[in-house]
């Protein structure tokens, strides 16, 4: 089987990359903006005639669409995870290879959910963030195109790579630096904010399913089971072997909340809107129904958060 993976240099791609690079049945080739890419194209900016010449010479079985951005305002957003995945739709529909699209998207694109409920594909998205309607504009994209194409809905993503501005990677980050300059309590805000963690390994090999798989549409891909960030805190400790005590911070007076773990930190965007390194906009509580994924793909999620977050505290505990 041809794959053509684009973003293989990304958090999930690199992963994603592995896993296929695993099946002997599978030939890759990997187009993307970096150096270490067999194609440099960035999707962006490049056009679709030019992809779809690329294809035609390739002629690839299944496209694996791993590329995007969590960084920058709503122009940067739009462009690389809009108008990028625009691009491909176009290319596929033009060329005649006939590929497969296996799209990621991310479960930022159904915003805030009520406690206690689990997410189900038929949900109606209300993105909380600029980078949760970003993404859904390309899954529009994807399921409008006509194309043989699955668009998998990643929650959060959790394990080795974890990006140091997730709320995990910044949780790892303050425990080391409490660790190394031995503070017996480490006081953190944010903590009882509940996620749906997934170890990106999982997310791989739900990608490697689906592009061997017939499933059209949208497909969540992960854990089906909501933690709050403190008991992750706590697991971490226990893993780091931190020994001191975990307090939570209350905001402070006059409606103003202090900086949280998770939390994304405002940067100035050419003069332009603020823009957010680690978007969420899923309010206090998100958690997947993966029942589809079971059904339809044969997934089911296999390493649990304790060995990713051991991952996660490993590469941070190694950082000067």
């Amino acid at each position: 089987m041809r794959v053509l993976l684009i973003g293989a240099n990304g958090y999930l791609g690199r992963f994603v990359a592995d896993r296929l690079l695993a099946d002997p049945a599978v030939q890759i080739t990997a187009l993307g903006r970096g150096d270490d890419a067999d194609v440099r194209f960035d999707l962006a900016s490049g056009s679709p005639g030019a992809l779809t010449r690329f294809l035609d010479a390739v002629h690839p079985q299944v496209v694996v669409n791993c590329a995007g951005t969590t960084r920058g305002g709503a122009r940067e957003l739009t462009r690389h995870n809009t108008v990028a995945v625009a691009t491909v739709c176009e290319a596929l529909r033009r060329s005649g290879c006939g590929a497969r699209l296996v799209q990621i998207g991310c479960g930022a694109e159904y915003g805030p959910s009520q406690s206690g409920s689990s997410t189900a594909e038929d949900a109606v998205p209300r993105p909380g963030g600029p980078y949760g309607v970003s993404k859904l504009a390309a899954t529009e994209l994807v399921l409008g195109s006509g194309l043989d194409a699955v668009v998998l809905r990643v929650f959060s993503p959790a394990g080795p790579g974890t990006p140091a501005g997730s709320p995990l990677g910044r949780l790892a980050e303050a425990m080391r630096r409490a660790m190394q300059s031995g503070d017996g309590e480490l006081k953190l805000g944010g903590l009882g904010v509940q996620r749906d963690f997934i170890d990106v390994r999982d997310v791989a090999r739900a990608v490697h399913a689906a592009a061997l798989s017939a499933a059209q549409g949208v497909i969540n891909i992960g854990s089906g089971r909501a933690v709050r960030l403190r008991d992750a805190a706590a697991i971490l400790a226990r893993v780091a072997g931190y020994g001191g005590a975990l307090h939570e911070l209350d905001g402070p007076p006059g409606g103003h909340p202090r900086p949280v773990i998770g939390h994304p930190r405002l940067e100035a965007d050419h003069g332009g809107p603020v823009a957010y390194p680690y978007p969420d906009g899923c309010g206090s509580w998100q958690q997947a129904d993966v029942r589809t994924a079971r059904d339809r793909l044969g997934w089911r999620p296999r390493i649990n958060l304790e060995e990713s977050l051991a991952d996660i505290w490993m590469e941070a505990a190694c950082r000067i």
